[in-house]
């Protein structure tokens, strides 16, 4: 299997089939519009600016499922994201990415690239202090554990890397401009 078996949702109701992607390289990110992570969307934005019409795509997953830090309709989502990020990479209908209503992509793409940890650094730390007081065990599960969790998925469909929201941007471009030039 590969992410081409997978097919997402557009806001307007009409299935993508990630086929469509096939050699091209992905980032797929579930994203929220009130989250302090929220403007990883500039970086994301510029990657995409930069990297695009050499084969990246980023697929814009919003989710609502953290803190509520998603509230608005996909419409809303969608006219945040182009006004305040002018974002041009294409935006999903709001979904699940952990539980029983997961889009069947995201329980793909936890069985390829479990969670590793959140790294070093301030934000790491409270990344984990937080996360121990929703779920003590959070370390030993694959779940998403919050808004901007990156996943990688090379030119043959392959999930070669999970980055959590408190990765470095730099460190997600590097790894994306390694691909697009493999």
């Amino acid at each position: 299997m590969s992410i081409y078996d997978y097919s997402v949702v557009r806001p307007n109701g009409s299935e993508l089939s990630l086929s469509e992607f096939s050699g091209k390289v992905v980032l797929i990110v579930n994203t929220a519009t009130g989250c302090g992570f929220t403007p990883q969307y500039k970086d994301l934005e510029s990657m995409y600016e930069k990297y695009h019409e050499l084969g990246l795509e980023i697929l814009d997953i919003p989710c609502n499922q953290f803190a509520g830090q998603t509230p608005g309709t996909d419409e809303e989502i969608h006219e945040f994201c182009t006004l305040k990020y002018n974002t041009q990479f294409p935006q999903m209908k709001k979904s699940d990415v952990n539980g029983e209503n997961e889009l069947p992509l995201y329980t793909y793409l936890k069985s390829q690239k479990s969670f590793e940890g959140f790294g070093k650094g301030v934000q790491a730390l409270a990344m984990s202090a937080m996360l121990k007081k929703i779920d003590s065990d959070y370390k030993n599960n694959p779940n998403i554990k919050w808004n901007f969790t990156k996943f990688l998925v090379d030119r043959s469909g392959e999930v070669v890397a999970r980055f959590e929201p408190t990765a470095s941007m730099k460190d997600v471009a590097a790894a994306v401009e390694k691909l697009i030039q493999a």
